[in-house]
């Protein structure tokens, strides 16, 4: 069941990317059924027309947003048929565990152009279209795996901490502006995306339960939505250690990985 909130003071309209399953559809159901107007996009289109069937608040715009062209034509189309963006949660991403011995690189590029090049194809022109306004709220989806590199995120780790220092670099220059900066940062969340990880996820939360967290920090006005709050001082006690303490408990972590298989 999607997370409800109160009616809304006044209809927002909400953009969400990577809203095809997962935290961005759930987010999309709760924030329709609380009266506001939503616009999902994800490259599926079927999974994205069975979203809109589920709420009239609900309206699909698929898009690959590794396409900039196609991003920046999404976006005018949303606000022609809906009107202004006010809000914009860029979600999309992709995660392949990776080690050194299984490293990937076709994964490794495609990671970084959904992950991170995705969020900026699709920030830069709603950012223009809401500092032109003076107003607007955008918030980018990373994870608590963008604080600090760890065993098996060789792949995924980097674009969420560029995530991250994107979110921080931007912060200052758009709140003068009047437009409002946030970024996401989730620990393990039980969604399809997880379904297949086979180490463990410690202090994982229900995808509800996620939700519910990203609306409230939406409504609040805090830079920073992170979540559990165990994992996440587990992890920002881990940014704090020297490499020598840090990589000493890496170190055993990465120990648990099996052998890479050779030719016989």
């Amino acid at each position: 069941m999607s997370a409800q909130f109160s009616a809304p003071q006044s209809r927002q309209i909400v953009w969400i990317t990577g809203a095809s399953s997962g935290i961005g559809r759930e987010l999309a159901l709760s924030f329709a059924h609380d009266g506001h107007s939503v616009a999902v996009s994800a490259r599926s289109a079927d999974k994205l027309r069975e979203l809109e069937t589920a709420s009239s608040n609900v309206s699909a715009f698929p898009v690959d947003v590794t396409d900039a062209a196609a991003v920046a034509a999404t976006i005018a189309a949303i606000e022609n048929a809906l009107g202004p963006i006010d809000l914009a949660i860029l979600n999309a991403g992709v995660w392949h565990p990776m080690t050194a011995s299984r490293y990937d690189l076709e994964k490794a590029t495609s990671s970084m152009a959904i992950n991170y090049t995705g969020v900026t194809n699709a920030l830069g022109p709603v950012m223009k279209n809401m500092i032109a306004r003076g107003r607007g709220h955008l918030a980018l989806v990373s994870s608590v795996a963008g604080y600090r590199g760890l065993p098996k995120g060789a792949a995924y780790a980097p674009t969420k901490a560029a995530l991250i220092s994107l979110a921080e670099s931007l912060y200052a220059d758009l709140k003068i502006k009047g437009v409002r900066m946030t970024v996401i940062n989730p620990g393990f969340v039980a969604t399809p995306m997880t379904e297949r990880n086979t180490f463990p996820m410690p202090f994982i939360v229900t995808i509800d339960d996620a939700v519910k967290a990203i609306r409230r920090g939406l409504d609040s006005n805090r830079f920073e939505i992170v979540f559990p709050t165990r994992m996440a001082i587990m992890m920002k006690t881990l940014r704090l250690l020297p490499y020598r303490i840090f990589f000493l408990a890496t170190g055993a972590i990465a120990k648990r990985e099996p052998p890479p298989k050779t030719d016989a």
